[in-house]
Parts: C-alpha cells; sequence; structure tokens
C-alpha cells in the first residue's frame, strides 16, 4: 500500500514529530452495516492474528502502580451525560472540498487496516478518485466533533474549528436525541466557541475546574467522539503545563497523554472530582491518530471566554499599548537584571493606557496585577484576560530599579493585535562611511540618508549603513537604513557618540552593551551586541 500524504487539515508541520491536527472528522462510519462488515472481516484477519500474538505477552499482570485510579469509572457514569456531540453542515464547492473534516472522501490516518476499504467504498460510490465521476456541482457535506453542557439551559461548549462556516448546526446528545442548536459567540483566538439548545428534558451538567491546580502527573479523563465514535472514554495523565505551541497568541495548552483523535475537538477534559478542567483542541501526529501528545485549553481560560461570549456574545479583552520582546540574557546583563526574566517594552503607543501611566521603552515588566511576569507571552495571556477598565499596579524594572505604576488597561480591539517587536530583514549594501563601532558602519542622519532609506523626520539618532557579516550585530539581524536610537540607555546623535560609550563601557568592564534600535518607520526594539 502507497504512503499517504498527511491531510490538507494539518495546521503545521513540526521536524522530526509529525503534524499538528484539529480534531473534528467526518462521519465516515455512516454506511451499511453488513457492507462494513464483510469488509471488515477479510482485511481485519491478519491484523487481528497479530494482535491476538501480541495479546499473549500481555497476560502477564501489570505492577500495580502502573495502573490507573479505581474512580476512573465513577467519573465517567457521573459526567457522560453532559458530552454531546456536535453535527455541523456546509454546502460547498465539490472541487475545493470544506477544510478539514468536510473534504470529498472520509480521510482515516495512512497505514490503519480500515484506509483500503474505505479509499475503494467512496470511489466506487462517487464514480472514481474525484468523486460522483468529476461532478463539480456544490454539494452538503457534514462535520462532527464534541461539546459539553455547562449550563441547564441548554449551553455547549465546544471549538470553533468545530463549526466554522457552518450553515446548520445540531447538538447529539448520548441518548441519541438530535436537537438544533444556534451559536452564540466564537473567539478565534482560542478556538471556543458557545452554542445554545432548547433542552428536551432536564439536562446534566458539568461544572469547571481549576486547571492552575493540576499538577504533572494528575490523572485526567477526556470524553468525545473520536472517528464518529460517540461516548468514548479515555484517561491519562497531565505531560506539561502551559506549553506554547504557536498557534496562537494566548497560548498555554495542558498537555496530555490520554488519548484523543479527531473528533475529540471541543470535547471536554476531566479532573478526578469530575471538573472540566479543559478543552480538547489538538493533537501531534504524523499520521492523525492519537500517538500520545493532545492539547486542550485550560479551564482557567476557557471560563473566561465563556462568560463573556455568554454575556456580550464577544470577547473584551484588556489592552495595555505597549509593544514588547524577550529579555536575553545579554540584554539582562546590560540592565542590571538578574536572573533574565519579564517583557521588555521597546515602544509605547501614544493612545494606550500605557503612556499617562509613565511606561517607558526600556522598563522590563517583571509583575502585573500581583503575577509575575516570566516571559513576554506571560503579559499577554494576563492582560487579555483582565477586565477592561481594571486599574492594576504594574511592576517594572527601569535602570536597575524596580517601580511600581498603576495603569488602567482600555479594550483591545479585533483589528489590534498583541505585538512583539518586529525584526527588519534587509541584505546590506555600500553606504558611505563615517564611523565604525561594533562591526557597524555608522553616519549621522542626513536629508539624503532619510530619502535613501526612506526614514520618517520623527525617527531621530545614528543610521547604519553597513553591517560586517562577521560580527555579532549582523547575527543580531542590524541591516542598513536601521537607526539607532540610544546606547546604554543614553541618546546618541552620531557615529562619534557611540563609539564613545562603547569605550567607556569596555573600560567599565561590561561584556555587553544595550541599543534601542529604531526601523525607518520608527518602531522599536531593543538589541543587546557582545563588547568582547
Amino acid at each position: 500500500m502507497m504512503n499517504r500524504a498527511p491531510r490538507a487539515g494539518a495546521l503545521a508541520s513540526l521536524p522530526g514529530s509529525g503534524a499538528l491536527y484539529r480534531l473534528n472528522l467526518p462521519p465516515f462510519l455512516e454506511i451499511r452495516p453488513m457492507t462494513a462488515t464483510l469488509a471488515f472481516r477479510r482485511r481485519l484477519r491478519p491484523v487481528l492474528t497479530a494482535a491476538v500474538l501480541a495479546a499473549g505477552w500481555a497476560l502477564a499482570p501489570a505492577p500495580a502502580s502502573a495502573r490507573g485510579p479505581e474512580g476512573i469509572a465513577d467519573v465517567a457514569e457521573k459526567v457522560i451525560d453532559a458530552v454531546v456531540n456536535i453535527s455541523t453542515s456546509q454546502t460547498v464547492d465539490a472541487k475545493g472540498g470544506g477544510g478539514e473534516g468536510r473534504g470529498a472522501n472520509p480521510q482515516v490516518p495512512p497505514g490503519s487496516p480500515f484506509e483500503e476499504f474505505f479509499d475503494d467504498f467512496f470511489k466506487n460510490r462517487r464514480g472514481g478518485p474525484g468523486g460522483r465521476g468529476g461532478d463539480a456541482t456544490p454539494r452538503r457535506t457534514n462535520s462532527l466533533g464534541s461539546g459539553f453542557i455547562v449550563d441547564d439551559s441548554g449551553v455547549v461548549v465546544t471549538n470553533n474549528h468545530v463549526i466554522a462556516d457552518a450553515d446548520e448546526i445540531n447538538v447529539i446528545m448520548n441518548d441519541g436525541t438530535k436537537i438544533k442548536a444556534e451559536l452564540v459567540g466564537v473567539d478565534k483566538k482560542t478556538d471556543l466557541a458557545v452554542l445554545k439548545f432548547k433542552p428536551p428534558r432536564q439536562l446534566t451538567v458539568v461544572k469547571f475546574g481549576d486547571s492552575d491546580k493540576l499538577r504533572l502527573g494528575d490523572w485526567v479523563i477526556a470524553i468525545g467522539n473520536p472517528f464518529s465514535l460517540g461516548g468514548t472514554v479515555t484517561a491519562g495523565i497531565v505531560s506539561a503545563k502551559n506549553r506554547d505551541i504557536s498557534s496562537g497568541p494566548y497560548d498555554s495548552y495542558i498537555q496530555t497523554d490520554a488519548a484523543i483523535n479527531r473528533g475529540n475537538s471541543g470535547g471536554p477534559l476531566f479532573n478526578l472530582d469530575g471538573e472540566v478542567i479543559g478543552v480538547n483542541t489538538l493533537i501531534i501526529s504524523p499520521s492523525g491518530g492519537s500517538i500520545g501528545i493532545g492539547f486542550a485549553v485550560p479551564s482557567k481560560t476557557v471560563a473566561g471566554v465563556v462568560d463573556q461570549l455568554r454575556q456580550f456574545g464577544e470577547l473584551r479583552r484588556g489592552w495595555l499599548g505597549v509593544r514588547i520582546q524577550g529579555v536575553t540574557d545579554e540584554i539582562a546583563e546590560s540592565l542590571n537584571i538578574k536572573p533574565a526574566r519579564g517583557a521588555l517594552v521597546a515602544g509605547v503607543d501614544d493612545k494606550g493606557p500605557a503612556k499617562p501611566a509613565g511606561i517607558e521603552p526600556g522598563d522590563v515588566v517583571v509583575k502585573f496585577d500581583g503575577r509575575d511576569i516570566k516571559e513576554p507571552k506571560d503579559l499577554s495571556r494576563i492582560v487579555a484576560d483582565t477586565a477592561v477598565g481594571k486599574e492594576v499596579d504594574v511592576v517594572v524594572i527601569r535602570k536597575g530599579q524596580e517601580q511600581t505604576l498603576k495603569v488602567k488597561l482600555g479594550r483591545l480591539e479585533d483589528n489590534e493585535k498583541v505585538q512583539q517587536a518586529a525584526i527588519k530583514k534587509d541584505e546590506p549594501a555600500e553606504k558611505p562611511v563615517t564611523q565604525k563601532a561594533l562591526g557597524l558602519d555608522l553616519a549621522a542622519l542626513s536629508k539624503d540618508l532619510r530619502t535613501r532609506y526612506k526614514i520618517k523626520d520623527s525617527v531621530k539618532g545614528v543610521v547604519v549603513t553597513g553591517v560586517d557579516q562577521a560580527s555579532d550585530a549582523a547575527e543580531k539581524r542590524l541591516s542598513p537604513g536601521d537607526v539607532i536610537v540610544e546606547v546604554a540607555q543614553e541618546a546618541v546623535s552620531s557615529g562619534a557618540d557611540i563609539k564613545k560609550r562603547v569605550d567607556q563601557l569596555k573600560k567599565d568592564g561590561k561584556k555587553s552593551v544595550l541599543l534601542l534600535v529604531s526601523n525607518a518607520d520608527g518602531e522599536l526594539r531593543f538589541v543587546a551586541l557582545s563588547l568582547q
């Protein structure tokens, strides 16, 4: 059997580990039972034989320490009726498919014993690989995911990607009852959605637990609709917390080895008290099946998003109005910060809340509203989760000293983004040399140089006209057209100013120098260069 490429639903490739998958899947098991049974019997015989032989090795009792807790069955029995399947339908162009879970043919993991059967079945039914004999007429497609009930009025939580672009959404309860649902609101940045349906009877509901109390190794239970097999219970442990996989601006996933697969999207992750501590959202897999690396949005994030979607139908996130970057060891040494931590303010929005509060470029935010900031993403998440209009204390380190400032948060509009300092990448070119320092050719700003590099009049400092490609400056991606605004937090206006400051820092025994660098548009970032 030929190897097959990953599906179009893969979000990103991770070198050496496979692909990142959303978890919803079309209902490919909705076929005639007799046809499926006969085909499976023929194709699974060698697989089952191998499985039986392998099972012989597993007959010896496992050590007691390897067994899961006895309470899993009790938890599953208590909460399973609150877990629902989410069925959606959509009209799509036959040529383009409908994204993950909505293509012309259903998908199973490559190498699965089911793969050849489904390929043959659907090719024959639709008249070839293209489906329907090449007919390009728009068609209705279906997709299935998971969700859970959080209010007896019929409020359901799921993933946004489960219901995205759907023309019709239905909730299928554990006993098979199918009810049409309405969309209350979505938050694309956390991939969450809230639905509402009219309850036919008294509902079983679940509550959110505190995901912050989870410990590595704690047992967790996933219930959902993998591969359209509803009401599936799996268990595992918390493998990691606060996992950032760069899928969104507020990544802070719970990683678990509980088996979750496509179709589990939007389903709950429970603790042993039967509380929802996460929403299963992503897996990493070379085939689309579980390999024990799954990710859930933590309940602390989910609960806040759900409350706002129910109340406003949209998210109202806090906004500080700063551009931030990480604090490297070199930057920390330059700013006398030990250990390296916090979010370095590279720029302040003139219309944002940070400006009147006195936050300045060069400040390092180490605490926000009583919570420690270890890295820039911590600040992004905490600010976003803070109520609009709330006045908070912000602790910054400025020139080696801690200061506490009070900031009244604004609201992050949909068209605004939590930005991190951008780094410009241009090819170096030969330019007139006025002074050499730090592997840079430096010149005072002139009208000609502003025109050549399209530097705004508001930008002040010393322009870089060349970069030694063997220097630390090249490694830190400084390039011609960048403007050095400050050296060691002191303004400079000529190459001679920079050389004088650098020479003094060397005499003082400093290992690195901190530069405040602007691009042509005036966007600032900090760069630490080695003096050795």
